[in-house]
C-alpha cells in the first residue's frame, strides 16, 4: 500500500471546500491512491507533457472525483503518493485552465 502525503498548498485547497466535499475527496484519495496510484483507469491518468506550477516528480497524475481534480505524483520505490493540488473543474474548462 502507498502512503499519502498532502502538501500544505493542497491541504489549504481541501479546507476551502464544504465539509461534504472534503469528506468525498479524502475518501476517494484513501480508496484510489493507496493501491496502484500509477495505474491508468477511467478516472485516473498521467498528464503529459503538463508543466505543473508546483515542484513535482514527473509525470503529474490527475484523479477525477466528480467535478474535482486531485493532482499528484508518486515515488513507487518508497510507496509514497504526494498530493500537490486539489481543484474544482467547472464545465467547459480545461485542466490547464484550473492549474
Amino acid at each position: 500500500m502507498f502512503e499519502i502525503f498532502v502538501t500544505r498548498g493542497a491541504e489549504q485547497e481541501l479546507r476551502s471546500f464544504p465539509p461534504r466535499v472534503r469528506r468525498m475527496l479524502v475518501e476517494a484519495m484513501e480508496r484510489l491512491l493507496t493501491v496502484e496510484p500509477l495505474t491508468p483507469t477511467r478516472n485516473r491518468k498521467p498528464l503529459r507533457p503538463l508543466r505543473a506550477p508546483w515542484s513535482t516528480m514527473p509525470p503529474v497524475w490527475e484523479l477525477r472525483v466528480d467535478q474535482y481534480r486531485i493532482f499528484y505524483d508518486a515515488v513507487p520505490e518508497d510507496r509514497r503518493v504526494f498530493v500537490r493540488a486539489i481543484r474544482r473543474k467547472p464545465p467547459h474548462r480545461t485542466t490547464e485552465d484550473i492549474l
